[in-house]
């Protein structure tokens, strides 16, 4: 007797738990209740102390939107169109609310078209965030760039403020521009360590103070001057 009474007690109490659940669940996915409207949006990003309010802001939704109804695929596209963002993600939270998670390009260098300067980072992506002034302390980029700039750009960092530019010839070598008017034709292979030879012949020689224009590396066995 007492078992077949704990039997439909707990019978009971599931059938009331399921519709009380079942309905919770209609009424969030009609737009009902609490859990059904975006509250908060939190925006999170790889690299700390970031301005994220370009992000926030593409993320924005209008006050209290119907969580089930929102498109994530559409907030993740604005997202993802912000210049800094590399990768993002747009996630619905159990309460309703959302996460957006992105990954930033990490600016190693700059590019110029010749009138503003873009953050590049280290794959070549052009960041199409232009300011007007150059950072003095960032190794420069004109034309095209390929898809790693990182070794070259370590290696040009040694040239300290004789550096102007690097150009990419033909997608395929280095030419090394100085302020003082010289041209550096790097070799296709081993760019960096032939920047290394020319820091060891200006510490020597001051050879990028004097009256020359072009200094040709192209060929390993001797160097040209011009």
């Amino acid at each position: 007797m007492k078992r077949t009474i704990r039997f439909w007690l707990y019978f009971i109490c599931a059938i009331a738990f399921g519709v009380y659940f079942s309905v919770r669940i209609v009424m969030v996915l009609l737009g009902h209740g609490d859990i059904a409207r975006i509250r908060n949006i939190s925006v999170s990003a790889d690299v700390s102390g970031k301005d994220l309010s370009a992000v926030v802001a593409a993320a924005t939704v209008a006050p209290g939107a119907h969580s089930y109804a929102t498109v994530l695929s559409d907030i993740n596209a604005r997202v993802s169109a912000v210049p800094d963002v590399r990768v993002s993600a747009v996630r619905r939270m159990p309460n309703g609310n959302l996460a957006v998670r992105v990954k930033l390009y990490r600016a190693v260098a700059q590019w110029t078209d010749g009138q503003n300067y873009y953050p590049l980072s280290a794959d070549g992506t052009i960041v199409n965030r232009p300011t007007e002034e150059r950072d003095m302390g960032a190794v420069l980029f004109r034309g095209d760039v390929p898809d790693d700039i990182v070794d070259i750009t370590n290696a040009a960092h040694a040239m300290g403020e004789n550096l102007d530019y690097l150009e990419w010839i033909e997608r395929r070598r280095w030419n090394l521009y100085t302020h003082g008017g010289i041209m550096i034709m790097l070799p296709e292979e081993n760019p960096s360590e032939a920047i290394g030879t020319i820091g060891v012949l200006n510490r020597d020689h001051n050879i990028l103070s004097k009256k020359i224009t072009v200094i040709d590396m192209r060929d390993s066995a001797r160097i040209l001057v011009r």
